[in-house]
């Protein structure tokens, strides 16, 4: 395999982790908390949805260069619409997490092929964007070999992912904010106790959860589709969430898990350029970073701690 091989490996692994880092941005923010969130794969499927027609419509409105930013924004406010569901659900009720997450799934995948039909006249997928993201190449860095040709000639919105890590990592280990988002969902009747707003913290992280995942969604869709369709996200978003479980809660774990992922994902498209693939059916190839994140989450069962009120209600007042 040449140096020019493992360029374009290390490239396609970024190209494919993105949404994945920035959903299990997401997932940790909320999971930390004390919420599950199993609804990422639904929170990005409504970003990658409103990010496909958004920038279509600003598209054909003259926007230009600037229809990808405005996609991404409207990807990243319906996230946080379909968060606000779970939030409710969850926070305000205290309906079961688990339940609440899958019910965003089906409504997110019910609703936006709805829309879809309804705003496309009968179409099964959106009209294609053209003002799409185009990869970015970062003078003298790209030249590297290997790691230039894979990191520094990428998307801006693979970019963006990296410094939300460092953001992130930065806003739960470094800052008061972090403090008490990580004490409720640790210990929240402590919390409670020296004044943290529990129920207002963990709002506020389930939003975010939802910015991050729908940010993550809309970057499938003004990257490498175009589009939106019932199977633009077609699991990502349950990938995500094994890396915040194999990142165990950790902005850089999961950084690891994604890139991990996105290999899977690299090695799988590779493998399709050897003679030897055409012997093997294609339901194999296509299905290997699937079996790979079983097999992974089976591996961190047990050896990942997760926050110790994770999925527990919280009743206002109790101590």
């Amino acid at each position: 395999m040449d140096v020019a091989t493992l360029g374009n490996m290390l490239n396609t692994a970024f190209v494919f982790s993105t949404a994945l880092i920035l959903a299990a941005l997401g997932g940790i923010i909320s999971e930390r908390s004390g919420i599950v969130n199993i609804g990422l794969e639904g929170l990005m499927t409504a970003g990658a949805f409103a990010a496909a027609v958004s920038a279509f419509h600003a598209q054909e409105a003259g926007y230009g260069s600037a229809s990808p930013w405005i996609g991404m924004f409207a990807g990243a406010l319906f996230g946080v619409l379909f968060a606000l569901i779970h939030a409710v659900a969850t926070i305000t009720f205290r309906a079961d997490q688990v339940v609440s997450g899958i019910v965003i799934n089906f409504i997110a995948a019910g609703s936006t092929l709805y829309l879809v039909k309804l705003l496309f006249e009968g179409a099964g997928e959106t009209s294609l964007v053209d003002e799409v993201f185009h990869k970015v190449k970062i003078p003298f860095l790209s030249d590297i070999p290997i790691i230039g040709e894979g990191l520094f000639n990428s998307y801006p919105t693979t970019y963006l992912a990296l410094i939300l890590v460092g953001i992130v990592y930065y806003a739960l280990y470094k800052t008061p904010f972090g403090l008490r988002l990580r004490s409720v969902g640790e210990h929240p009747s402590a919390a409670d106790t020296v004044g943290i707003k529990v129920l207002r913290m963990r709002y506020t992280a389930v939003l975010l959860s939802g910015v991050l995942a729908g940010l993550g969604g809309a970057t499938i869709a003004m990257t490498t589709t175009g589009t939106f369709s019932h199977n633009t996200i077609s699991g990502q978003g349950f990938i995500a969430l094994a890396a915040v479980i194999f990142g165990k809660w950790n902005p850089l774990g999961a950084l690891g898990a994604a890139l991990f992922f996105g290999f899977a994902q690299s090695i799988n498209n590779v493998l399709q350029l050897f003679d030897f693939s055409s012997q093997i059916p294609s339901e194999f190839i296509y299905m290997l970073p699937y079996v790979l994140t079983i097999l992974i989450l089976v591996g961190a069962v047990g050896r990942s701690k997760a926050p110790s009120a994770l999925g527990e209600p919280y009743f206002q007042g109790k101590r």
